[in-house]
């Protein structure tokens, strides 16, 4: 079988940890394989976004939490802050430039005033779209060294690792 990076790595573990019980190579391998495969992905990512101002890598990861967020049509901006894993105040400022773009409005919910009600505008959907499917044509490229049988397998494998960790 041909040997990959995660190999070298597990095999300078190996030998640093020889004598060590607690160390496993295959969870090491596995877990290595899975972070360069994410780190790929991101550069991947990065570069699709690469010198452009006017719509960066940070307003399609905002515009994606609004879309694919469990709420039909709208969120809070704390709800995603919390979804894109960044600060309050950064999500803020990203909703300014999403905003001043006319790709989300701003809104005070109706029911409490205390609230504001992000939503997409139609301008955002149809930007949304155009990213989305590009991101999912790389991440496809990306899992093309696979079968469709052999995807179905890495998912369940995958599923149950998840599922044990209470996720």
């Amino acid at each position: 079988m041909e040997r990959d990076s995660a190999d070298q790595h597990v095999d300078r573990w190996s030998t640093f940890w020889k004598d060590e019980p607690a160390f496993d190579p295959e969870v090491e391998g596995a877990l290595i394989r899975m972070f360069h495969i994410q780190r790929r992905i991101r550069r991947d990512d990065a570069a699709a976004f690469a010198g452009s101002e006017d719509f960066t890598l940070q307003d399609y990861k905002t515009l994606h939490e609004l879309m694919v967020q469990p709420w039909p049509t709208e969120a809070t901006p704390a709800q995603l802050a919390e979804a894109a894993n960044v600060t309050r105040a950064a999500m803020t400022s990203r909703l300014d430039r999403l905003a001043e773009a006319e790709l989300v409005t701003r809104e005070v919910d109706g029911t409490d005033r205390r609230r504001v009600l992000i939503r997409p505008t139609k301008k955002g959907r149809e930007m949304w779209n155009r990213y989305i499917f590009e991101g999912i044509e790389r991440d496809k490229q990306v899992m093309s060294a696979l079968t469709k049988d052999e995807l179905i397998q890495l998912n369940a494998l995958l599923r149950k690792v998840l599922l044990s960790l209470g996720e």
